[in-house]
């Protein structure tokens, strides 16, 4: 038998996924701090990318991350908001996936926050040009400026918050794994149960 409380409790795994959400936000050496999101292109093939997870609201199910409004998933998002997430820490060998619905903030109190509460060195990522993804003739064949004014920058940055749809929990147990799956409808009403590993 597991010495994990949420081994045989469907409550205690979506409790245990959450939390270790909110120590991927907390905690930049946490396996959860960096997951990769997936989306769908305009030729209707996925893409997947490592994004940091930002923020964490288990009570309103979204999370966030920060982007550069030229990057392709913003585009991608904006035509098809569906969105999934992988997450995995080998240490305490669980995995989530979640899908839900992406919404990009630019010019809102939701981008202001979050671009106030941004560190220098990462908004040193929103003064790069030319933007992500674009060729280069050499790998170092774009600029950096040192900006006089903080705010440079800020109308590039872009915040991706994804209203969470489904969580399927997989935790990976000697005893026997524990899968499960927990879906929220239109008027937030869950539903959860077992699947098998």
């Amino acid at each position: 038998m597991s010495d994990s409380s949420f081994y045989n409790d469907l409550d205690g795994s979506l409790a245990e996924a959450w939390r270790l959400l909110q120590d991927g936000v907390a905690d930049r050496k946490a396996p959860f701090h960096t997951p990769s999101v997936a989306t769908v292109a305009g030729d209707g093939t996925p893409r997947v990318r490592t994004v940091v997870l930002r923020k964490v609201d288990a009570e309103a199910r979204w999370l966030q991350v920060h982007t550069d409004r030229r990057s392709g998933k913003v585009a991608e998002l904006s035509a098809n908001p569906a969105a999934a997430l992988h997450f995995y820490d080998p240490e305490a060998k669980v995995q989530l996936r979640l899908r839900g619905r992406a919404a990009v903030h630019a010019d809102d109190a939701v981008a202001d926050a979050a671009w106030a509460a941004t560190r220098p060195f990462s908004r040193a990522c929103y003064r790069i040009d030319p933007g992500p993804g674009t060729p280069l003739a050499a790998p170092d064949g774009y600029a950096e400026p040192e900006p006089d004014d903080p705010e440079v920058g800020r109308e590039i940055f872009r915040v991706i918050r994804v209203s969470i749809a489904e969580i399927e929990w997989l935790y990976l147990a000697a005893q026997g794994h524990r899968r499960a799956r927990f879906a929220w409808d239109a008027d937030g009403r869950l539903e959860a149960g077992w699947l098998v590993p």
